[in-house]
């Protein structure tokens, strides 16, 4: 009788069919539950269909939502290759989005100055903020995870504090939030801002980085087999603080990205969970690089449609549940690309290994 075996590796194109299935069945459970509540499916599908992919507006809102989740998602992929976790993307997002936002509230100047000292100093503040974690891990061997994540709460706080009390926008009034900044990114396209093609072409050097370079070899061999890299001699401890530090300056990246690209200013709890859908993202893209794009461009489709339903009176919650039922339904596709199904090996018939005995007349 055919078999399902599972394989320890599953073929691209068989991922992205079960994927699509997947997205399929989702979009079948949503609609009959949606028509169940009284809804109009149709005229919903139509109006998401329409505010995400079908008019400019929408690829607008699709682009400025992949930024962040491209620079977190891939902070998050890299630490991966090495066989790590950076939980705490969130958290270097605010720190990043903290020495932005102090340079260009207090630093005089032309952005042609402003900018790049915000970009550095946002990836300085992502690098400090993970650098305890980091060495935590690579001298003392302490879980990577629980201090990353931790520390996410300590950034989202630390980020209230300033936009509250020393940062706090005097002028407006405005609750938890500072002053605009002077300076922004130029937009390239509508609301659009440079940022965007900028996290595409780092997506894209960290895949050629990690496919076509000794040091991308290395930290991939160090992920997948610790023991063979230690006995080829491989700096294990100097790949793994390299690792995790890059992983926090993409993610401090990001916040600087938000602060002067999208927001214009530091507020409480402007992260809008990036850190933490990184992970999902991440998690999609199956520790590549480059489909980290792809992955971002789900994520955010699932993003923006999940606002155009709330505007049409479905609760939050209502369209949390439909998310999580969506990425559910993939990973439960990613396990399934996994199994094909096994013939079973044909035995070849033995023929007695006892001597006939011969009957004598």
């Amino acid at each position: 009788m055919m078999r399902f075996q599972r394989f320890p590796t599953a073929p691209a194109r068989l991922v992205l069919a079960w994927r699509a299935a997947a997205l399929v069945a989702a979009a079948l459970i949503i609609g009959v539950l949606l028509a169940l509540s009284g809804r109009n499916v149709f005229e919903l599908a139509e109006l998401v269909l329409k505010s995400t992919i079908g008019s400019r507006f929408g690829l607008e809102d699709l682009a400025l939502f992949m930024t962040p989740l491209i620079l977190t998602g891939s902070a998050v992929t890299v630490t991966s290759r090495i066989g790590l976790w950076n939980i705490g993307a969130e958290g270097q997002f605010y720190l990043g989005a903290i020495g932005a936002a102090g340079v260009g509230l207090y630093m005089p100047g032309s952005p042609l100055l402003v900018l790049p000292a915000m970009a550095i100093v946002a990836m300085l503040c992502g690098v400090a903020w993970i650098a305890v974690p980091t060495l935590a891990r690579a001298w003392a061997g302490v879980n990577e995870i629980i201090t990353t994540l931790l520390l996410n709460f300590v950034a989202g706080l630390l980020t209230y504090w300033l936009a509250t009390g020393p940062w706090r926008d005097r002028v407006t009034g405005a609750l938890a939030s500072t002053g605009r900044i002077h300076v922004a990114i130029p937009e390239m396209w509508g609301v659009v801002h440079w940022g965007f093609p900028v996290a595409l072409l780092i997506a894209c050097g960290l895949a050629a980085i990690m496919t076509w370079t000794s040091w991308g070899y290395e930290v991939r061999i160090s992920g997948a087999n610790p023991g063979a890299a230690r006995y080829a001699g491989m700096p294990m401890r100097a790949r793994i603080i390299a690792v995790m530090l890059l992983s926090g300056a993409l993610a401090a990246l990001a916040g600087m990205f938000e602060v002067a690209g999208t927001v214009h200013r530091l507020q409480g709890g402007m992260a809008d969970n990036f850190g933490y859908l990184g992970i999902v993202v991440a998690v999609l893209a199956r520790r590549s690089c480059l489909a980290v794009i792809p992955a971002a461009l789900l994520m955010a489709l699932i993003l923006d449609a999940g606002i155009v339903l709330q505007t049409q009176q479905l609760a939050a919650t209502v369209v949390l549940a439909i998310t999580g039922l969506v990425l559910l339904l993939i990973a439960i596709g990613d396990e399934l690309a996994h199994y094909r199904p096994v013939a079973p090996a044909i035995r070849p018939a033995t023929s007695s290994s006892r001597p006939e005995k011969k009957v004598t007349a």
